[in-house]
């Protein structure tokens, strides 16, 4: 696995625990420290805790990777996995405004991924019915039936004039 293939794997394991804001970021020619920095945010300590064990226990578990070396923790809101060509960053949204990486590496360029994924296609299907059976999809709701025009009011029956008095 070249080091492109495997900040594309980084980042999809991270988006398979929704880590918000995912950017890959080529430092290949800006660097010689390493070729990308995958950088991405959680919500909270539980969820930087999720998203950092997404990330190493996958790429331990399909291709058989560990990283060098990490640093941080959730608790610390910013936990740094380095496997030598990516470094992957997991961050809290302050601490990443803060530190500002993608600012300090503006010059590089983001790494996109190489194809989007449906909603149906992360874990577990949760809330979503895009490729559910027909059956269970949620009927389409009614079109509003369009707009009547009120009826005019009938005129009222003319009254015959009164004959004058004699």
């Amino acid at each position: 696995m070249d080091s492109k293939q495997l900040a594309l794997a980084c980042r999809a394991l991270a988006d398979n625990k929704k880590a918000e804001n995912l950017v890959v970021l080529d430092v290949r020619k800006l660097s010689t420290v390493t070729d990308f920095f995958v950088i991405a945010t959680g919500t909270s300590e539980p969820h930087l805790r999720a998203i950092e064990n997404e990330v190493l226990d996958g790429l331990r578990r399909e291709h058989d990777l560990k990283p060098v070396h990490t640093e941080g923790s959730a608790q610390s809101h910013w936990v740094v996995a380095d496997f030598f060509d990516v470094i992957v960053h997991i961050m809290s949204a302050d601490v990443r405004a803060h530190y500002d990486i993608e600012g300090l590496w503006a010059d590089a360029p983001r790494v996109k991924p190489t194809a989007p994924r449906k909603r149906s296609e992360t874990v577990g299907n949760i809330g979503t019915t895009e490729n559910a059976p027909e059956a269970l999809k949620a009927p389409k709701a009614p079109k509003a039936p369009k707009a009547v025009k009120p009826a005019k009011p009938a005129k009222s029956p003319k009254t015959p004039k009164a004959a004058p008095a004699e």
